[in-house]
This record gives structure tokens, sequence and C-alpha cells, in this order.
């Protein structure tokens, strides 16, 4: 049995879930075999699992993993790590992985408000172009305060949900 499904738990309960959640992943606009390791992790009893574990779990190639891997990695939604003592890497996805991945879209954010606010002067404020694209612009600038807002209440909450994190 491989840790995935962890002791006592059945490997086919495990494997359904993964399989739900990373349909729902994918249907939100996630890649289908980052959302299928991304689960898989999620899934695991240490949030912790190697190339070899999620390759036997998903019945995916080592390059399918480690394509999915390089993009959960740049969003910001697991973590590599070496195994003590090998050269082996292992991928982990931490408690936090949403709020990390949440909060990491913000250089996002200031790049497409520094790009609307030259299409605003490019296109001119008074023109319906411009006037659509200062809306766009004041939309993201009101998304980013909320999501900062929002990101010191969850922080608040957790720890009063969880303890220290």
């Amino acid at each position: 049995m491989t840790e995935s499904a962890g002791a006592g738990r059945d490997a086919e309960s495990v494997s359904k879930f993964v399989e739900s959640f990373a349909a729902q992943l994918v249907e939100a606009g996630m890649q289908r075999m980052a959302a299928r390791v991304f689960a898989a992790l999620l899934a695991s009893d240490k949030g912790v699992l190697t190339s070899a574990e999620l390759g036997e779990q998903l019945q995916i190639s080592p390059a399918a993993v480690s394509g999915a891997v390089r993009y959960l990695s740049q969003t910001h939604m697991v973590s590599r790590e070496r195994e003590p003592g090998s050269r082996r890497e292992r991928y982990r996805v931490h408690g936090d992985q949403w709020y990390e991945a949440l909060t990491n879209r913000e250089a996002v954010l200031k790049r497409w408000e520094g790009a609307l606010r030259e299409g605003v002067t490019s296109l001119g404020a008074d023109t319906p172009a411009g006037r659509r694209l200062a809306e766009t612009l004041a939309f993201f600038e009101f998304i980013e305060g909320e999501i900062a807002a929002m990101m010191e209440r969850w922080r608040a909450h957790r720890e009063k949900t969880f303890g220290q994190g």
C-alpha cells in the first residue's frame, strides 16, 4: 500500500476522492495532471510523496509527474524537497497552500494594473475603450485590497480554529 492511501484507509476511496476533487480543479481551470497530482498530495497523510509514489498511485509517467509538479511549484501550491540522504525529490503540499497561491497572485494583479493604466493613457480616458479599461483597473485595485484584508481575517480565523500553523 502506498503512503498516499495511509494505514487503515481504503485505497479505492482515496483514489475516488483524488479523481473527484481533481475533476473540480480542472473544471475551475487547472491543468488535468497538475490537478490530479495536487489532489493526491492533499489526500496523503503526510502531504509528501515522491515522483515514484505519485506515478504509481495515479498510473502516470515520470514525465507527467514532472510537468505537473513544475506547474504546481510555479503557482506556489507545492514545494520540492530532497529526501534526507538521497538524491530523490519529494513533493510537499502545505496547509497554507491556498493562502500562498492566492497571495502570490498579487504580482500578477500589479502587472495587469500597470498594463491597464498604460491602456487608459494610450486609448484616452474619455474614450469608451479607455473608460472600460479604467473600470477594469478599478476592479482589480478593489480586489487587491479585499484580498489583503481577507487574508488577514483568514490568518486570525486559522489560528483560532487550528492553533499556530
